[in-house]
């Protein structure tokens, strides 16, 4: 058995060197966990829940639930769009985590990159599914790819953020 002693002066310049080999190694490789959530082309989003009572009737409100906002197809049916009023590329997908909190998501399937080519929500397995390339997304979390060519391709929904404001209303904005 050979027993090395190293003076702790070496072992700390070497353990520095191994820690900024590492990390030069990983600003070097692309991360296999990068999400690409910019693919889907910018456009203006804009939904105001002006009151309570339309946030209540139009909003989401419990873990699981969903709604998709699409002007030009006039839904949901009786919201009462604006002049202002805008809706992404594809539509926008409204979703309460299972936390209660809304999130927002652009309809378009990253991966297919046309405004009609929309996910479809699956509530009963908490993900959405595009009926093309049939990429699975986590839409009640982070709009992360679950399966498909999305997963393959590091492909994400497009996020919009939800902005509460006081007195309860919310609306809805580009990122």
């Amino acid at each position: 058995m050979i027993n090395l002693f190293l003076p702790s002066s070496f072992v700390r310049m070497a353990m520095r060197s191994a820690t900024a080999v590492a990390l030069l190694i990983s600003l070097l490789t692309p991360s296999c966990d990068t999400v690409d959530d910019t693919r889907i082309p910018v456009r203006p989003v804009f939904i105001s829940f002006t009151d309570v009572g339309v946030w209540n009737t139009y909003g989401v409100a419990a873990a699981l639930d969903y709604r998709s906002f699409i002007k030009d197809s006039r839904l949901p049916s009786g919201f009462p769009y604006t002049a202002q009023s805008a809706t992404g590329f594809g539509g926008v997908l409204l979703v309460c985590d299972f936390d209660g909190a809304p999130h927002a998501f652009d309809l378009a399937c990253p991966v297919e990159m046309k405004a009609d080519v929309r996910i479809a929500v699956n509530s009963q397995e908490a993900v959405a599914e595009c009926p093309v390339c049939h990429s699975v997304y986590d839409v009640f979390r982070l709009g992360q790819p679950l399966s498909g060519k999305a997963a393959e391709q590091g492909y994400g929904l497009t996020r919009y953020s939800v902005v509460s404001s006081a007195g309860g209303a919310y609306m809805t904005v580009t990122r």
